[in-house]
């Protein structure tokens, strides 16, 4: 099969897939979000280990269930959070590129370990550009709509770059406890006790999307049960970064992530690092989490 038929079918979506890059920077003054990968280290690298630009777009899995039907011989990569991937059936690495032949199925099972999966074909996912970005946007509804059983998935020409590297080991992450890295925000100050952000974990709500992740106190917590806002009231609305740490008045943290609107009225007490908030987009409901402002 020639290099322009390449395309991928899915054959079941799971819970959430999605197209995926680096997202349309730059709109922000129109109120559209950047959105793009939940996970860009996990983005990039798959794209890296396929000799594809880093911005290229992936399939983004959330929670495992993916099955796509392969057309065409390709060059693929699955990164991002531990779970089984199998081709034709067969067990297969992770975090490494893995020639495909034409017509084989991929399946990524429920991880064991974080959220989100990135797949990678050699070439990228060449559906339709919206304001500069094939990233679905599940906050703003643009870009291309969430996968579905039987969406085809065109195949672009791949670049005459080859990636450096087939295999990209990853560190172990086993802590029971995921530590959000993090800058003091500009409004620390409309927080009675800015330590009590640090102060203990706090747990992963079933709530949480691409937006943000919602959390709140462990029931056997003997910590302070929310941040207390030294004023209940909205602010002016203001913009709001990428992993920006936000207080509304219920005091339960919540932390934006790819999706997250582009600006709001209450108060950013911390911002996460770059890698901490690609480790806040793996986690799932009843994961613990403790803040550091470094």
């Amino acid at each position: 099969m020639s290099d322009r038929h390449r395309q991928v079918t899915v054959v079941a979506p799971g819970p959430l897939a999605t197209v995926q890059d680096l997202g349309r920077a730059g709109y922000a003054h129109l109120g559209v979000p950047v959105s793009g990968g939940a996970d860009r280290g996990a983005l990039t690298l798959a794209n890296r280990l396929v000799g594809n630009p880093e911005s290229a777009a992936v399939i983004e899995a959330t929670l495992g269930g993916l099955h796509i039907r392969l057309h065409g011989d390709v060059l693929m990569a699955v990164t991002g959070a531990r779970a089984e991937v199998r081709v034709d059936g067969i067990p297969v690495g992770v975090d490494a590129a893995l020639p495909v032949s034409d017509g084989a199925e991929v399946t990524i099972e429920s991880p064991t370990r974080g959220c989100r999966n990135y797949v990678a074909i050699r070439g990228g996912i060449d559906v339709p550009l919206v304001l500069g970005s094939r990233s679905t946007d599940t906050l703003s509804d643009l870009g291309p709509p969430a996968l579905r059983a039987g969406t085809e998935l065109p195949v672009g020409q791949p670049t005459e770059d080859w990636p450096a590297t087939s295999s990209a080991p990853r560190a172990a992450a086993d802590s029971a406890v995921t530590e959000l890295e993090a800058t003091e925000g500009p409004r620390r100050d409309h927080v009675q006790t800015p330590a009590h952000l640090t102060r203990g974990v706090w747990v992963v709500g079933a709530d949480s999307n691409r937006v943000g992740v919602r959390l709140s106190r462990p029931e056997d917590s003997d910590d302070p049960l929310v941040v207390h806002r030294a004023d209940t009231a909205e602010l002016a609305s203001e913009g709001i970064p990428h992993g920006a740490v936000q207080i509304p008045p219920s005091g339960r943290p919540v932390v934006f992530l790819a999706d997250h609107p582009v600006t709001g009225g209450y108060p950013v007490v911390a911002v996460l690092t770059a890698a901490s908030s690609d480790r806040a987009a793996q986690l799932v409901a009843g994961d613990r989490v403790r803040f550091r402002i470094r």
